[in-house]
């Protein structure tokens, strides 16, 4: 168990990171350049959290929530903001690059760091995935503006145009309606059959076959990833240059989305406010949490950065800051533009601004061509965190050495990036957004979990002084929160919670009880978790924000459902067969460790 937990001092990895080691690379060798600073950390930050989130997910869950959307988005911020602050507390004293897995490795010990390590992967490069795929969505619909058509086959994933497939098959069934008769009736509300489910259906009919399999790719998907991987293997510098001309650009733009629309706003559609309660403005969190996801990616780039200890969390927090303000004031316009009940469309920000909205055909373009720009800002920072994160693992033995190996003209992780592309490229040619995108934020909420209870181990080494997450005593402030909180679900939601433990009926038709009770472990989890966060904060008096941190992330993880946590489970599965048989014996302070004995 020792040999598990063994931990890297801070001290070892600051030394580490002064002396240039490396598994892969000596004294002599090439170096990462040190070119970034608050400036151009705080827009990396905000290139990788405006993107996917803002431009396609705010449609659905203001269709749901209504305006009432925008205590969605300041509740995901808030649960952010503490694991923004525990992050910005490691950072600026851990100044390595590998994110929550160094982080993690200092505080909690190496099998901890390792599964972090392993974790990061869903968010950094399965999070790419989601974003390549929106992006050739919004890349297809920018070109059919101006007269190019991409044909469906190759624009769209294999598993969405089977699931089309299949549902119209199903539909037409018996022969009593047809495939024009759903044409003509799938932009209705009630539709049996959605319009995308059509174009899925017409993707699959219309592909060339190989050996009866339609050949179904998305290729825009692949041109992205190639494009932005390249970018990246040549260097931080050209990156950086890159980043901050396609951010700047892009909040020039939201800028004046926020202005003009606020000329067409409508307080008539801002009644009723949450139409369908707090349940329905809940549904919604996993989906908008992806949109913060990115700011934490900068702490990868600590070995680039002028001054580590101040750049890095101050960059966190400015980042986090402005795009919360973004969030909420794009989410009151366009609900104040549009009823909430027609928002639940792909590009909410130029429907807003087409017929059903203020009719600007022009700055609809404007915003299909930001969207194309906001998404590749996003893709651009993460695939230069997941190179840099497997670097780190490397030099600590837990991976092959060449993961770590720096290039000698780019001063780049070459492999490692080339690795990183090829694992984004190819799923994102076949694969569904909807998966892709849930098990990123799974991934991600559970990285920022652990990277809070780090900070809680690590309290008092810590000290009282000079630090960004000032220490609150939680003693009697978590417990009565907690009290505070199940007295008013008791009270206002008495029904719900009794219904809760009694009713077991079947979600779909034939599961199993057991099925059914299997979706009620995630609420159980963190019902489980308030109380023993309680019971230990009035015990060892724990530090209040890391455990608001745990606390907001826990839920947010349980609202996810088993489906998303089983498939996390088997990919951290995955992780430890790897670990065990490599990793473990690798390990460079396992063979410290050996050579002193």
């Amino acid at each position: 168990m020792n040999q598990l937990l063994r931990k890297k001092s801070i001290e070892q990895i600051q030394a580490d990171a002064a002396g240039g080691f490396s598994d892969a690379e000596s004294l002599t060798e090439p170096h990462l350049r040190r070119t970034l600073g608050t400036f151009d950390l705080t827009l990396m930050g905000i290139a990788a959290i405006v993107g996917a989130g803002i431009f396609a997910m705010i449609g659905g869950a203001a269709n749901r929530g209504g305006p009432g959307v925008i205590f969605l988005f300041i509740f995901a911020a808030i649960a952010c903001a503490f694991s923004a602050l525990c992050y910005a507390e490691f950072a600026s004293r851990i100044p390595v690059a590998g994110s929550a897995y160094t982080y993690t490795y200092a505080s909690l010990g190496e099998i901890i760091a390792w599964i972090i390590g392993w974790d990061l992967i869903v968010e950094y490069a399965i999070g790419n995935i989601a974003v390549a795929i929106s992006w050739s969505d919004y890349f297809t619909g920018m070109l059919k503006g101006y007269g190019i058509n991409i044909p469906l086959h190759y624009s769209m994933d294999f598993l969405s145009a089977q699931r089309g497939f299949e549902a119209v098959q199903e539909a037409m069934k018996g022969g009593s309606i047809s495939v024009e008769k759903l044409r003509q009736g799938c932009d209705a509300v009630d539709a049996t059959i959605s319009c995308t489910k059509l174009e899925a259906f017409d993707a699959w009919i219309s592909a060339p076959q190989l050996g009866g399999i339609p050949i179904i790719a998305d290729l825009p998907a692949l041109l992205i990833t190639v494009l932005m991987t390249t970018l990246v293997y040549i260097g931080i510098r050209e990156s950086k240059f890159a980043s901050n001309i396609m951010t700047i650009l892009k909040l020039t733009v939201i800028a004046l989305v926020i202005v003009l629309g606020a000329f067409y706003v409508k307080p008539s559609n801002w009644s009723p406010f949450a139409p369908n309660g707090f349940t329905g403005i809940m549904t919604g969190v996993a989906a908008v949490f992806f949109a913060y996801i990115g700011f934490d990616a900068l702490s990868t780039t600590a070995e680039e950065c002028k001054n580590p200890h101040r750049d890095l969390p101050r960059a966190m927090i400015y980042s986090l800051a402005i795009c919360t303000v973004l969030y909420c004031l794009l989410a009151l316009v366009i609900t104040g533009m549009v009823n909430y009940s027609k928002l639940n469309v792909g590009d909410p920000l130029a429907f807003v601004f087409g017929e059903q909205g203020a009719n600007i055909p022009w700055l609809a373009g404007i915003i299909a061509i930001s969207a194309v720009i906001a998404m590749a800002t996003v893709f651009l920072v993460f695939q230069i965190g997941q190179p840099r994160l497997w670097m780190a693992m490397s030099r600590d033995g837990l991976l092959p050495k060449i993961f770590s190996s720096i290039h000698p003209r780019f001063k780049t992780p070459w492999f490692a990036t080339i690795i990183t592309g090829l694992v984004v490229a190819i799923p994102a040619l076949f694969m569904n957004l909807t998966e892709v995108t849930d098990l990123a934020v799974i991934g991600t909420l559970f990285a920022f979990f652990l990277v809070c209870a780090g900070v809680l181990f690590k309290d008092k080494e810590f000290g009282r002084e000079g630090r960004f997450v000032p220490y609150i005593n939680g003693q009697f402030i978590v417990p009565a929160m907690i009290l505070i909180g199940a007295f008013l679900i008791f009270n206002f939601n008495g029904e719900s919670v009794r219904d809760f433990f009694t009713n077991f009926s079947p979600t779909v038709e034939g599961e199993s009880f057991l099925g059914t009770l299997s979706h009620k472990i995630p609420s159980l989890s963190f019902a489980l978790l308030a109380i023993a966060l309680a019971v230990l904060s009035f015990v060892k008096r724990l530090s209040l924000i890391p455990v608001l941190g745990m606390l907001s992330c826990g839920y947010l993880m349980s609202e996810l459902g088993i489906t998303n946590w089983i498939r996390f489970g088997i990919w951290l599965l995955v992780g430890m067969v790897i670990y065990f048989s490599y990793g473990m014996r690798n390990s460079k302070l396992n063979q410290d460790r050996a050579v002193s004995a």
